[in-house]
């Protein structure tokens, strides 16, 4: 019994490591060649970064799909952690709250007015 467990877990360790190893090899790739299609900005916020600090940027992924990957880098754009970090928070509302875009001057206006008779209410109060 215990051989079998011992073969699945060698299994289980062999594909987690594959997989692994594919997702580093994926960033590693459009890592790099985005650094070097794009100044080293944020796109969000616009802080510049140095080689000391590049390791603060990351690669956003507009359609959200890791595996979309042009070779003329379109799916990307540079992000800070913060700026990544509020971008994929704003995506998590966007799914649980439903909202039809996540950008602010997008979203359609409110259709009730809960306020619309206040003013007038407030000028002539009942006594």
């Amino acid at each position: 019994m215990k051989d079998k467990e011992q073969l699945r877990s060698k299994r289980l360790d062999t594909v987690v490591a594959k997989a692994r190893n594919g997702r580093d090899q994926r960033m590693a790739g459009y890592r790099e060649r985005a650094l070097a299609r794009y100044p080293w900005i944020c796109g969000r916020c616009s802080r510049e970064f140095d080689r000391e600090s590049v390791h603060e940027l990351t690669v956003h992924h507009r359609d959200h799909d890791h595996d979309n990957n042009p070779p003329d880098g379109s799916n990307w754009e540079l992000l800070c952690l913060y700026c990544h970090d509020n971008e994929h928070t704003r995506q998590e509302e966007q799914y649980r709250y439903g909202y039809a875009d996540i950008d602010d001057t997008e979203r359609t206006a409110v259709s009730t007015r809960p306020f619309a008779g206040l003013e007038s209410l407030l000028k002539n109060p009942r006594d």
